[in-house]
């Protein structure tokens, strides 16, 4: 397991990325903070020892809108992604090419500050690119459900499953 932790600070609480107001995110900061972070982990498979093309990335809002924009800027960079209260980071230029990337989404339909649409429309646009997309929907709001560690762990115990296959 590798964690790393944001460097922006807002307030007291660590980021990966700027945001210029609630939901508007600096995208210049989300670029940089994106290659950044790539690079880290390419630095850290080669100090630690392990595949980079394994490499699932788990986070909640900030953290989950990171490996988006991982996923849709360097699209290679990820086995998958488990994104709990992701918003779209931004909208590509094109498509990107996410055949064989495992992608799970856990959204509240009463999210405040990321609207079902929004999600919707991320879902969309990495099925688009070849991903393979679960997305568990819950009622409630910006928070991290009781349902959702549940359908991200079946989820996760899928992809497993998958590989084992093919070995």
């Amino acid at each position: 397991m590798l964690s790393p932790r944001g460097k922006v600070l807002e307030g007291n609480a660590p980021r990966f990325f700027r945001r210029l107001a609630e939901g508007v995110l600096d995208q210049e900061d989300l670029k940089f903070r994106t290659a950044e972070l790539v690079q880290f982990v390419e630095a850290a498979s080669a100090e630690y020892g392990f595949d980079r093309a394994s490499v699932v990335a788990v986070g909640f809002s900030n953290r989950a809108n990171i490996a988006a924009s991982i996923l849709l800027r360097y699209p290679n960079a990820l086995r998958g992604a488990a994104l709990l209260s992701p918003m779209l980071p931004f909208e590509p230029e094109s498509t990107p090419d996410l055949g064989e990337t495992d992608v799970f989404i856990g959204a509240g339909r009463a999210d405040p500050l990321v609207p079902v649409e929004q999600v919707k429309h991320l879902a969309d646009l990495l099925k688009s690119g070849g991903a393979n997309v679960t997305v568990h929907w819950d009622q409630g709001g910006h928070t991290i459900s009781p349902s959702e560690p549940k359908a991200a762990q079946k989820w996760a115990a899928g992809i497993v499953e998958a590989a084992e296959q093919f070995r």
